[in-house]
């Protein structure tokens, strides 16, 4: 008997179907819940977490009576859960006393393949692993079978492991074209070790999820995309050349004339280091004191003025922290902005590698006000700054006082949604909507309707499986999937440590990734003076100025994207599945992504590399974009030596001529 949705009792327990799809089945060998009573461990040093659970009291009822709108669960006769369905929310609730761990296992038919958890960097295809909801530092290496990340895990937690990241997100799809999202900012773990389920765990005695469901994916992600919210079109600037990162005080406006005189399109120029800087052993930091350093950038708002009039934008940087050595602390401190210590009055300060810095209180409306206001409005938006990397979010220590009162376990994965609020309404109040774009790499459910970009976090400089460039490709799919239209990286990586500097190699791969995303942008790294920069030399100065024409080149067909992402939802860089759903052997691919529905691109991720296998889906054929030679669907061995990246085209797209004229770059 078909069941289109709602509860049927079986022999031996009981079905819940939605939108024609089993999505819980309960026997007494396959139950469906289990109960129990919580013991938690929370560890904090710079943002890296260790959190641990000795759960205590574990019931795993089998007996259940089913009413038409829910089910109650019992064991030995005593009522342990109630399950209910209304619409497409589905409420779990433990009924024992001081019982607050749930897990529920979800239906999993054989070989359904599972993606979501928010931005992930290992893993596009969640099936086999267990996967922690907590926003916190990626880690290091995030690999620890490694030297580097057994290393960094040595010095304070930070080495990582595939499941970190700054930007979880409880939200599971399914090849079923199911979608199932916690509705809930606490600790969780989605868990798809187990063929048989796809399980989440919830850290709190009650839960709701919301069910969605489609014909395919597009219209899938499409749904999720409404549900979280969607972003504004990126404006002409952002996607029309490259963003240049240099933090080189004044002397940065004369190296971007270099960048322009060798032939670069550039659209913007971020200095992060614009409220000055800090050495640490790590490398070059910033002074978290948000305004503008007079001595490293003297008549700042003329020189940005000057830009502009040329058509370049510039770019800074902020995060939700203040130093305490800093003006700004000050008044945030009279003010009453900051986060307190449980025992005390006391700001709690938190060591991010050799200074303190209080957490603004963002559960406070007069601190997002003041911040939104003082620092983003009249510090950064009133002297003409267009954009800024909203960094960290990841940090809310478990153990502060908040001025809401909230449980800060419950607080922490909030905390970037409240920080992209409180940036969004700075960008708001000066009427920049769709034209200032700050961009973030801490997120959690929600995120989507405030940040208008992500950036893929602090990679390491090199090619490595979980750290390296290769992981910018799976964030942005992934994060794409659940809501988020559009991502970039740090062109060129990010942390060096331990000797583990930049390449020319790298670096000219980096620039071949970079041209096809939404934005390109440059990062000088944590140590700057130990890597190469895009013009340490002629010819990756040469490099930089041909893939920042690249990305140019393609502005009209990535406005095409964002009118795409308006109306459908859609990201723009997207698994091959998403238009190719009948193809399972697609659902794991994770190094190679369509960019828009019409060109296919297959970066070189792999050190040494001049060829690499590539997989052009569907069944029309595919035109490389730099050789001109067409491809038959299929799995094809293809030659990339630097400078020649395998990248195609459908030939019967309405911008063909487009990326015929690619090869002419």
């Amino acid at each position: 008997m078909h069941v289109e949705a709602g509860f049927s009792a079986v022999d031996d327990g009981f079905d819940l179907h939605f939108a024609g799809r089993l999505v819980l089945r309960h026997r007494s060998d396959a139950p469906v819940l289990t109960s129990a009573r919580g013991k938690a461990s929370v560890k904090m040093y710079r943002g890296n977490f260790q959190i641990d659970d000795a759960p205590e009291d574990a019931l795993t009822p089998l007996d259940c009576v089913v009413s038409a709108d829910g089910v109650t669960l019992s064991s030995d006769g005593v009522a342990v859960a109630r399950i209910a369905l209304e619409g497409n929310r589905l409420a779990v609730s433990l009924l024992r006393p001081g019982h607050d761990r749930i897990t529920l296992r979800w239906h999993a038919e054989p070989g359904e393949a599972a993606w979501g958890g928010g931005e992930q960097m290992s893993y596009l295809a969640l099936n086999g692993r267990r996967f922690p909801m907590w926003t916190s530092e990626p880690g290091v290496g995030r690999d620890k079978t490694t030297a580097l990340t057994q290393a960094m895990d040595r010095d304070g937690m930070a080495g990582g492991d595939y499941y970190h990241t700054n930007y979880p997100q409880p939200t599971l799809l399914t090849s079923r074209w199911l979608a199932i999202h916690l509705d809930a900012a606490c600790y969780s773990v989605i868990d798809c070790s187990d063929p048989t389920s796809h399980a989440f765990e919830v850290w709190k005695n009650e839960a709701a999820f919301e069910l969605f469901a489609a014909d395919g994916p597009l219209e899938l992600v499409g749904q999720l995309s409404a549900r979280f919210g969607r972003q504004p079109p990126l404006p002409d600037w952002a996607i029309g050349g490259a963003i240049v990162g240099l933090k080189d005080g004044a002397c940065s406006f004369e190296r971007l004339d270099d960048f322009i005189k060798a032939g670069a399109a550039v659209s913007g120029l971020w200095c992060e280091d614009w409220a000055g800087i800090r050495q640490t052993s790590f490398g070059r930091r910033l002074f978290w004191d948000w305004r503008r350093d007079n001595q490293r950038f003297p008549d700042l708002p003329q020189r940005i003025a000057a830009l502009e009039a040329r058509g370049i934008r510039f770019l800074a940087y902020a995060n939700p922290y203040l130093c305490n050595d800093g003006i700004l602390y000050e008044e945030a401190l009279e003010g009453g902005h900051f986060c307190l210590k449980q025992d005390s009055d006391e700001v709690y300060l938190v060591d991010f590698g050799e200074f303190d810095c209080g957490v603004l209180d963002f559960t406070r409306p007069e601190t997002r006000d003041w911040f939104a206001e003082k620092v983003l409005g009249r510090e950064m938006l009133d002297i003409g700054i267009s954009g800024w990397m909203a960094d960290f979010g990841e940090y809310l220590p478990t153990d502060v006082r908040l001025a809401d009162g909230s449980d800060p376990m419950e607080a922490h994965n909030r905390w970037p949604v409240l920080w992209a609020e409180v940036n969004a309404q700075a960008v708001e109040s000066r009427g920049k909507t769709g034209d200032a774009v700050f961009f973030m790499r801490a997120g959690f459910s929600g995120v989507q309707a405030h940040c208008p970009l992500l950036w893929a976090g602090d990679q390491s400089v090199d090619f490595t499986r979980h750290d390296g460039i290769g992981t910018v490709i799976t964030a942005a799919l992934s994060a794409g999937l659940v809501g988020n239209a559009y991502s970039h990286a740090d062109c060129g990586g990010y942390t060096s440590i331990l000797g583990n500097i930049r390449t020319a190699e790298l670096m000219e791969r980096w620039c071949e990734l970079a041209a096809f995303a939404p934005v390109m942008r440059s990062h000088e790294g944590n140590r700057p003076d130990d890597n190469l920069q895009y013009d340490s030399t002629p010819e990756l100065l040469a490099c930089f100025a041909r893939w920042s024409r690249v990305h140019r080149h393609l502005a009209s067909y990535v406005r095409h994207l964002c009118d795409e992402a308006l109306e459908f939802g859609l990201p723009a860089q997207r698994p091959l599945f998403l238009h190719h759903a009948n193809d399972a052997a697609l659902y794991a691919v994770q190094d190679q992504y369509l960019y828009g529905a019409d060109l296919l691109v297959a970066p070189v991720i792999e050190e040494g590399a001049i060829a690499r296998e590539v997989i052009l889906p569907g069944e029309g054929e595919w035109v490389h974009a730099f050789t001109g030679t067409a491809y038959a669907p299929g799995t094809h061995t293809i030659a990339a030596p630097i400078g020649t990246p395998p990248v195609f085209y459908r030939p019967d797209s309405a911008f063909a001529d487009l990326f015929a004229g690619l090869r002419a770059l």
